[in-house]
Order: C-alpha cells, then sequence, then structure tokens
C-alpha cells in the first residue's frame, strides 16, 4: 500500500489510533463521541481501521487503547497484543492505570507482548500527567526505551495540561514522549509557549480539522519537522480525510515524507514497508 499524492508516492503511518473488542466497540465509539460533543466517523474495530486506513494507503498503524480502571489493563494489553498478531501492520501500545505497584513487572508483561510502548489518557483516566504515582513508570519507560502517547489537551480540566508534561520533563528531560494534538487539543496556543524539548513528539490527530493552515504550520514548526507524527484519532477521524487535510499543508516531498512515515519508523525501529 502507499499514498499518492500529486504523483508523488509515499509510504504512511497512522501513529495514533484506537481500537476495541467487538462486544463493546460501538459503545465505546459512542462514549468517546459524547465526551467530545462530535459525531465519531467509524466503529472502534479493529478490522474497520485495517479496511479504511489500507484503502487510503496507510501502510502501519500505532493502536492503542485507554484502561479506566487498574484491573483492565492485562485485559486490554492482551487484545492490543493478540490483534497485533492478527494484523502485522498493528504496532501495539500498552494500557496503562496510575494505581499499578508493581511496575517493573507489568512493564516486563507488557513487553514479553510485544507491545512498544505505553498511552495514556489523563482525562479518561482522572490523573494529572505530572501525578507523583507516574514519576517511577516514566524513570523505567525511559530505562527501557518505551516512548509515551499522552493525550494533551482540555478546555475543560488541565490533568492533560502542556504545563503538566513540562513538569515531567523538566524532572526527565531524556523522557521520549508523544504529545498528541500537536501538543494539546483545544490549547494549540498555549502549548507553543508552554511545550518544548528535543525528546518531545507530536502527533496531528484531531488538530487539522480545527486550525488554520497557518496555525498548523506554526505548530509543526516549532516542534519540528523531525519530532512530527501523522495520527488519524481513528475512530474519531476517517484516514482518507486525515490525509487530504495533511497534504492541504502544502508541506514539501521531504516534509511529508519524514512526518507521514520516517519519523514514525525512527521512534519505533520499524524497517520501511
Amino acid at each position: 500500500m502507499a499514498v499518492l499524492h500529486n504523483g508523488v508516492t509515499y509510504a504512511a503511518a497512522d501513529t495514533h489510533a484506537h481500537i476495541y473488542p467487538g462486544k463493546i466497540a460501538e459503545k465505546a465509539t459512542a462514549s468517546v463521541g459524547a465526551f467530545y460533543h462530535t459525531s465519531m466517523k467509524n466503529v472502534g474495530l479493529p478490522h474497520v481501521l485495517a479496511q479504511r486506513g489500507g484503502a487510503a494507503g496507510i501502510d502501519r498503524f500505532v493502536v492503542c487503547s485507554v484502561a479506566t480502571k487498574v484491573e483492565q489493563v492485562r485485559s486490554i494489553n492482551a487484545f492490543i497484543q493478540e490483534k497485533c498478531r492478527k494484523y502485522p501492520q498493528f504496532v501495539g501500545l500498552a494500557a496503562w492505570h496510575q494505581e499499578i505497584e508493581d511496575i517493573d513487572g507489568e512493564l516486563d508483561d507488557l513487553q514479553a507482548r510485544g507491545l512498544r510502548g505505553i498511552k495514556l489518557h489523563p482525562d479518561f483516566q482522572n490523573v494529572a500527567i505530572d501525578d507523583p504515582r507516574l514519576m517511577a513508570l516514566y524513570r523505567e519507560a525511559h530505562r527501557r526505551g518505551l516512548p509515551i502517547l499522552f493525550h494533551m489537551g482540555d478546555s475543560r480540566t488541565d490533568l492533560s495540561a502542556p504545563h503538566r508534561l513540562m513538569n515531567v520533563l523538566d524532572k526527565l528531560p531524556e523522557l521520549t514522549c508523544i504529545a498528541a494534538h500537536l501538543g494539546g487539543y483545544t490549547v494549540w496556543e498555549t502549548a507553543l509557549h508552554e511545550l518544548r524539548g528535543m525528546n518531545v513528539y507530536v502527533d496531528t490527530s484531531s488538530s487539522l480539522f480545527a486550525l488554520t493552515r497557518e496555525q498548523a504550520l506554526e505548530s509543526l514548526r516549532h516542534f519540528g519537522m523531525d519530532r512530527a507524527l501523522f495520527g488519524t484519532d481513528f475512530p474519531m477521524w476517517d484516514p482518507a480525510e486525515e490525509l487530504e487535510r495533511f497534504f492541504g499543508l502544502g508541506l514539501s516531498e521531504a516534509e511529508n515524507r519524514a512526518i507521514l512515515y520516517g519519523n514514525f519508523a525512527r521512534l519505533f525501529g520499524v524497517d520501511a514497508p
């Protein structure tokens, strides 16, 4: 598969996609839509992601789900592991919860499952990014080379505010993290002023629909074209539509290649498709 734009073929990876087991997929998708007061474009089923993303030409998908209770972590991670085996184009991130006590044991388990990083959604999990209970996780994740994908930003709460991630990075500047939604959903301007760091990546998910071309380019230049990742936030947005929005930025061929696949491949140690 490949994405064709203006006569140029690109490898592409969706670095931010959510999937759910079939028995809860419709309910979970609707719940997320209600939380963000938006109509979801798809149902968050693995095969729908593979089909819709594949039809758009996307080669790889970083998939995750969020644990709102500590007892959900193992079952979610087993589900992500299973779907990564079934769909080799998937790269799995592990669920985590702030109440996990055996940090080393849980990290051993998720790495044994072949999961490549961790996803946290502070607003859904009711925990601030800089909560002291998470600092030991961040240190050990860094030691093990596991990047952390943070949902960032919400105008209704500051649990995922950019300054909270900076509080962590001030103590642990070497932590490799992905600040989703160009550093902060609905607080993009704040992210430009408060979020920085050489190991901070951002993804484009749930941002390009709301920002002007100039605003999006300002964010990408602030964080660096070499640390930006293409993401759809599936099932929130349709892969083909998000690719169209991305190409509407009018970036150079080299910048397109970096954001669509090159930065992802380097971050996760994945070969070219």
